[in-house]
């Protein structure tokens, strides 16, 4: 019987010790996670996936997993009763959220905003309504902002606030999690078990995995290029939004003790594209189905329609026209279903 590996000791730690006492670490899953060679997308690319879906020891997966072990000790430390918190009906984010929370004796209340529906979003829905999380449904991003002071004081617990997370947990606290993983791969990169890509491809819901992934890459002294697919037009997801969220995620890290050297993210390290978004948040496009098919087909890869597969979708394509520098390029699973 293989067991689990023990659970980790956070890379940003060992490489700034001061960080180990401003800023706690909560372990919630197993690292490194693994990478695989895919099939290659076009002639000249050859592709690799580092793959989140199995990060993560509770009840859901993937990448949102990394955010909340830095948020969620960091609300603990203020005295957090309750996380409020928002996202889609069909939420990753509010769903892992509202369990690891639960695991550590905090309540979760979650706004909801419509999103189209399919099987995928009605299945997470479900598991919304089982994950012990108040669900508030307020139908708009305009609705949600009207109701914010009453769901403040709805959930105020003993004269305590809620702690509030803005969508996808993409705060400098949040982005932390990213900035892990880049410097998790840059360790496997050195240890021989793929090469350093010319670019890591991932899903941008809302920012903050391609500002720490775009980060942590420059502090590894890596030249692998973040090339975000803009999948939400909910949120401003743009170049100064997003290298923003890096640049105040660097300032974190100086003011509790990191001696970071001089970081800027820029075109050459970061690049967004739009066109793979279709009429929206939420809405499949024929690419992005077509992209989830032929993964599961050929890759034993689950995506689904609302990030991972339109990443996918872009990523063969950018690859196709030649977009992509010739070489290895690597995609970012961030979707961590569990069967529940």
């Amino acid at each position: 019987m293989v067991h689990p590996a023990p659970a980790h000791h956070p890379r940003l730690h060992d490489r700034f010790p001061a960080l180990e006492s401003t800023l706690p670490f909560l372990p919630l899953g197993h690292a490194p996670t693994p990478v695989r060679r895919l099939p290659d997308p076009a002639p000249g690319t050859a592709l690799w996936c580092k793959d989140e879906s199995g990060y993560g020891d509770g009840g859901w997966g993937g990448n949102k997993v990394r955010k909340l072990e830095w948020l969620l000790p960091d609300a603990r430390r203020r005295g957090a009763r309750t996380l409020l918190t928002v996202g889609g009906i069909g939420t990753n984010w509010g769903l892992a959220a509202a369990l690891y929370a639960r695991e550590q004796g905090m309540a979760t209340a979650l706004a909801l905003i419509d999103q189209p529906v399919d099987d995928h979003v009605r299945a997470q829905l479900e598991r919304l309504r089982r994950s012990g999380a108040t669900l508030h449904f307020t139908r708009t991003k305009l609705r949600t902002m009207a109701t914010a002071p009453w769901l403040f004081l709805r959930h105020t617990t003993a004269g305590r606030l809620p702690h509030y997370l803005p969508a996808g947990g993409s705060t400098p606290v949040g982005t932390l999690g990213p900035v892990e993983v880049a410097l998790e791969l840059a360790d496997q990169i050195a240890a021989g078990a793929l090469p350093e890509p010319s670019h890591l491809v991932t899903a941008v819901g809302s920012g903050g995995t391609a500002a720490g992934l775009a980060l942590g890459l420059r502090l590894a002294g890596l030249r692998t290029r973040v090339v975000g697919v803009v999948v939400n037009d909910t949120l401003r997801l743009d170049m100064p939004a997003v290298t923003g969220l890096a640049r105040g995620t660097a300032h974190l890290l100086r003011s509790r003790g990191a001696g970071l050297p001089p970081t800027s993210i820029g075109p050459e390290q970061l690049t967004l594209v739009r066109h793979w978004l279709g009429p929206g948040y939420g809405h499949p496009t024929p690419e992005a189905l077509r992209a989830r098919r032929l993964a599961a087909d050929t890759a034993s890869l689950l995506l689904e329609p609302v990030y991972t597969a339109k990443a996918m979708a872009a990523l063969t394509s950018l690859a196709a026209d030649g977009r992509l520098a010739p070489g290895p390029a690597l995609f970012l699973n961030t979707h961590g279903p569990r069967p529940r």
